[in-house]
């Protein structure tokens, strides 16, 4: 028997077990009261069935996912939905990706509607814009606080004026939502945003989000009303297509360029130094992120410096390549401690891509090494009480026991990964790390990156997301917080490549105690505040001001297996330039991020708030308004709700888990029955003893 299997006996009652002796216990008592005609049979059957059947949609909304159903309000029931397409335009220079994306909306109904969307994006795009357009009339939205742009959208939905809302869910789930669309009439609603692409290993990604996955828990707290869209059915293809063409400029040849996810029609430039891109099928796009990777013929360009000469302020942008690793006698020991999602989100392809990926992991350490796993659902399993050493016998045994895994139930990532960073650590000297794995179909992402924050001394956190439309905001946010790095597994086909990527990542630090330093630069307002250790050849990236002239010098230093290194910019050989005007935006992303994206409830609110009205940026707590001043309708409009389709490979079970109630509601039937016929044959045994 592995080590740690008595350990598990305490914890790995399965959520079936725990429903049948509920569901027996409750049958004995039904019955009881049945045989006693205390209650006739029928109304025994009836009280069954209503203690098993699942709660009104409305009856609780703590308890529900973030979007549990496909709802329809107003006087006919399958109305026509309004998104009629979505196309997405990149445009990628150097290092800065600028993405506009257009929703077409289109009411093909008889009567006016009003519309609600809820659509993904990158979890590093700072939105600085918004445009409505209907008809000859294009209105530029402005940006307010949350709560006066929603009084002025509902003011304008009463009044009956279009009107279009933005608001942000999670930092990347965004709601959409539209007033009084005339019947025949089609409204463009265009966002723009930008990004700041970072190469690792040389390769870089641009990741375009279009379908939100489901989330396992309670709605994230002010949540938009149209956080409410529910989900096709399993394998439904998309309601509307999404289009994405991407141009893409290096400034050097381009040395390869491909999507794993989607087929492309590329056209390039004779000298390959730019390419444009689309998708080859955008009819069926919309249920799976769009990925594109491309690598450059040089090695110079992830060092560097960018200055923007704004009116009232200055930016930079400072990116640094770290030094090579360091020789392998040079690494220390290595704990690990694999964190794994076995909810019922990750049925099948997920799963399965999953068991493969640990045993890759397994099977890859190093006989200093140690490692332990916490396996995680409505509750959580050990392997071992602690960490073993990465000998051959214990890597089977633990390989062994996840394959005989099965996937069931809620997705509670938060309880366990307290439990994970309460465990002993092997050993003083040792370097240790957690990964948590998992598609990231849960709300509770606050609660969880400040758990992690808080833990930074502990050890280092990456994570890896596994399928086709991962939540990016919890898989980069529990990296991001841990100082760790994000990985996600797009396809089976993906896995090995990505295992050998974190492993090469994680072999060693590369760069510890990282700082930068100004000399005759006036800089301030500079983020980070502080670095974390640098793990793999991706580039440590400084963002700032700078008051007065640009010139001095830019340091970086810090500690590689090597000895100390250092790199350091002659800011006066690098010209400001006004086409870099995106600085300004990406460095009041990264402080509103710091601020807002991984703290929970209301933390630095006012703070957030000023940054989002003075920079023009959707935040938590900023939304964009666009009203046409002009009465249209009597401001009773039909509402409808826009469904989304399930992202590829995740089943409909994944829709609607209630927190606790893990067992569906045909199994919870299904014991019930049981336990009644059981309790039924031990008494007619009892009678025949007798």
């Amino acid at each position: 028997m592995p080590v740690g299997h008595a350990q598990q006996s305490q914890n790995s009652i399965t959520p079936i077990y725990r429903a049948f002796r509920l569901m027996s216990d409750l049958a004995s008592a039904l019955l009881s009261l049945a045989s006693m005609k205390t209650l006739p049979l029928a109304v025994v059957s009836w009280l069954v069935v209503l203690v098993v059947s699942p709660r009104p949609a409305g009856a609780d909304a703590s308890d529900r996912s973030l979007t549990p159903y496909f709802v329809v309000e107003g006087e006919r029931a399958g109305a026509q939905f309004p998104l009629e397409r979505t196309d997405i335009d990149a445009k990628i220079a150097g290092v800065i990706a600028d993405v506009v994306l257009r929703q077409t909306y289109h009411n093909g109904g008889d009567k006016p509607i009003n519309a609600q969307y809820v659509f993904p994006a990158s979890t590093r795009a700072a939105v600085y814009g918004m445009k409505m357009t209907i008809g000859q009339r294009v209105i530029e939205a402005r940006i307010k606080e949350r709560e006066a742009a929603r009084q002025e959208f509902e003011q304008a939905k009463r009044e009956g004026k279009s009107a279009s809302l933005l608001e942000q869910d999670r930092p990347n789930i965004f709601s959409m939502s539209v007033a009084n669309i005339l019947p025949g009439e089609r409204v463009f609603v265009e966002l723009r945003y930008t990004e700041l692409l970072v190469p690792s290993e040389g390769v870089y990604e641009l990741v375009v989000p279009t379908v939100v996955g489901p989330r396992y828990g309670a709605p994230a707290k002010g949540a938009a009303s149209g956080a409410g869209v529910g989900y096709l059915p399993a394998g439904s293809a998309p309601p509307s297509p999404v289009s994405v063409q991407v141009a893409v400029a290096g400034g050097m040849p381009i040395q390869s360029l491909e999507s794993p996810s989607h087929p492309l029609a590329m056209t390039w430039a004779q000298d390959r130094t730019t390419a444009t891109l689309a998708l080859k099928d955008p009819a069926s796009a919309g249920d799976r992120d769009f990925v594109l990777r491309y690598r450059l013929s040089g090695s110079e360009l992830a060092s560097g410096l960018l200055l923007y000469p704004g009116d009232k302020e200055n930016f930079f942008l400072m990116m640094v390549q770290p030094p090579q690793r360091p020789a392998p006698e040079l690494i220390p020991p290595r704990e690990y401690v694999f964190i794994v999602d076995v909810s019922g989100s990750m049925t099948g392809f997920p799963l399965d891509v999953t068991k493969r990926l640990m045993r890759d992991l397994l099977t890859r350490l190093r006989p200093t090494d140690r490692f332990n796993l916490l396996l995680f659902a409505g509750d959580s399993r050990l392997y071992a009480p602690e960490s073993v050493p990465a000998n051959a016998t214990q890597i089977d045994a633990a390989i062994a026991y996840f394959d005989a895994q099965q996937s069931g139930g809620g997705t509670e990532l938060l309880p366990a990964m307290q439990r994970a960073l309460a465990l002993p650590a092997a050993s003083a000297k040792a370097s240790r790390s957690f990964v948590v794995i998992t598609d990231g179909y849960i709300s509770e992402e606050p609660e969880l990156f400040e758990h992690i924050r808080d833990h930074l001394g502990d050890a280092n956190v990456f994570s890896f997301g596994i399928g086709s439309s991962v939540n990016r905001h919890l898989i980069d946010g529990v990296a991001k917080a841990g100082q760790g790095e994000p990985f996600v597994v797009l396809s089976t086909d993906e896995a090995d490549r990505v295992a050998t990527k974190f492993r090469d990542y994680i072999e060693s630090p590369v760069l510890t105690q990282v700082k930068a330093s100004f000399q005759g630069f006036d800089a301030y307002d500079v983020a980070p505040a502080s670095l974390p250790d640098v793990f793999a050849q991706r580039p440590v990236v400084v963002f700032g001001k700078w008051r007065g002239a640009p010139q001095g010098q830019i340091s970086l230093t810090g500690v590689s297996g090597r000895g100390r290194f250092v790199n350091t910019f002659d800011v006066r050989r690098h010209a400001p330039q006004k086409t870099n005007s995106a600085l300004r935006y990406l460095w009041a992303r990264s402080k509103i991020s710091e601020l807002s994206d991984f703290s929970a409830e209301d933390a630095n609110r006012d703070a957030v708030v000023k940054l989002g009205l003075e920079y023009n940026l959707l935040t938590r707590f900023t939304s964009f308004i666009a009203v046409l001043q002009v009465v249209r309708t009597d401001g009773r409009a039909q509402d409808v709700a826009q469904p989304q389709p399930l992202p590829a490979g995740v089943p409909e079970e994944a829709v609607g888990m209630e927190i606790g109630a893990e067992p569906p509601l045909l199994v919870v039937i299904g014991l019930m029955l049981a336990a009644i016929a059981w309790r039924s044959r031990r008494r007619v045994a009892r009678r025949g003893a007798w």
